[in-house]
């Protein structure tokens, strides 16, 4: 399975973002996104990972950009992670059925039943523009993620590209 590209239409989902809250792809149309794909909630890693994204919202939000946080745990535990950390992005359950959207875009790790590390940028039109996968253990920071906001800005997708999957 390979993560989903540059240059292809970001998969549709609907996700808990609180026992009785779902967020949808769709809710963002117009506006970036940044979906953040992480193995779970409480580890050392990904909560640095979250930490860091919830410091530096208002440079995302300069671009126009919302961040999403996507693992497999359940919606209360996500609920615990951020009111512990005082995350102020929403952080959606990929529960049930488990790993679905990861499955989606190409980031699920069947044999442990987690999702990558795995970073997508998505523009107003659906456009995947950015993807990294990275490795487990390793934080990816933000840097790759400003830089494909600001490639948005300076350079938009062409029609063709998105509809054929090609890079842009």
């Amino acid at each position: 399975m390979e993560a989903l590209k540059a240059g292809t239409s970001a998969h549709p989902f609907t996700l808990c973002s609180t026992p009785d809250q779902k967020v949808s792809l769709s809710d963002f149309k117009g506006e970036n996104l940044i979906l953040a794909f992480y193995p779970a909630d409480w580890s050392p890693v990904c909560s640095d990972q979250m930490a860091i994204y919830n410091e530096i919202l208002p440079e995302f939000r300069k671009h126009n950009a919302h961040l999403l946080g996507i693992s497999v745990d359940g919606i209360w535990c996500h609920t615990a992670f951020s009111r512990d950390r005082k995350f102020h992005f929403p952080l959606l359950s990929d529960f049930e059925p488990k790993g679905a959207i990861a499955r989606a875009y190409g980031v699920y790790r069947e044999k442990d039943g987690i999702s990558e590390r795995a970073l997508f940028v998505i523009d107003g039109t659906g456009a995947i523009r950015w993807s990294y996968v990275s490795p487990l253990g390793v934080n990816p920071g933000a840097d790759g993620i400003l830089e494909a906001l600001e490639s948005i800005q300076s350079k938009p997708v062409p029609e063709a590209s998105r509809k054929e999957g090609k890079a842009a």
